[in-house]
């Protein structure tokens, strides 16, 4: 195991010793992150790396392979465009969390702000508390998994992919709906809170697209003036 005390060096020192260190698969525990910002970006080594104490936005953002542990709770963006491997948020995260990600699992185990999943294009989200306002907005494939409630347009203008809510919707956002989940669907959900030590079973609700924006046929009769 690599120790990193990041208490008296700069961003680019302590990604620079991240990836150095990245590739010797003995894990790597970064004490002292003191909120930083743009920690642990564009790593993409098949290596533990774990985050002791808060950390800032964008942490993780840009990786794949790693398997990061935040030991806190993170700033907004956390997970942005996360290819594959996996980050753990212990606490809470701010909005964006695993924007646009495109594989890969974010799990936050605390609750997660507004715009959680914002064009989301696959892997798996999973917030153990609740999620702001329009979680899964412009999503575009994977699964966002929320055990508690999400807030005010949630699904807005989604394409594909699903949102299993377990608590209260605020409102949907334009064009989700609200689907039955099948017992073969909750199953594998479950599964998934199992794997990351949540063993509550909520009978969760199933959010998808009703696809009528597809073709954005309101936008082509106002072009062609037709009311």
């Amino acid at each position: 195991m690599v120790d990193i005390d990041a208490s008296q060096m700069t961003t680019r020192d302590i990604n620079l010793r991240l990836k150095s260190n990245s590739f010797s698969n003995n894990g790597i525990t970064v004490k002292n992150s003191q909120g930083r910002h743009n920690l642990g970006v564009g790593l993409s080594s098949n290596t533990e790396i774990k985050f002791e104490g808060n950390v800032g936005y964008f942490c993780g953002g840009l990786s794949s392979q790693c398997q990061i542990v935040i030991q806190g709770n993170a700033g907004w963006a956390v997970g942005d465009n996360l290819m594959s491997g996996s980050i753990a948020v212990e606490g809470n995260a701010g909005a964006s969390a695993g924007s646009t990600m495109r594989g890969g699992s974010l799990f936050v185990r605390g609750n997660s702000g507004a715009r959680t999943g914002i064009s989301m294009k696959g892997g798996h989200l999973v917030v153990g508390g609740d999620s702001g306002f329009m979680t899964g907005f412009m999503m575009q494939k994977g699964r966002i998994v929320v055990c508690g409630n999400v807030g005010e347009a949630v699904g807005d203008s989604m394409y594909e992919g699903e949102i299993f809510v377990g608590g209260t919707i605020g409102s949907l956002g334009s064009d989700a709906i609200v689907q039955d989940a099948s017992e073969d669907e909750l199953i594998e959900v479950w599964e998934m809170l199992a794997k990351e030590g949540i063993a509550e079973r909520p009978k969760f609700k199933k959010i998808v697209s009703a696809k009528k924006l597809y073709h954005f046929d309101s936008l082509e009769r106002l072009e062609k003036n037709v009311i």
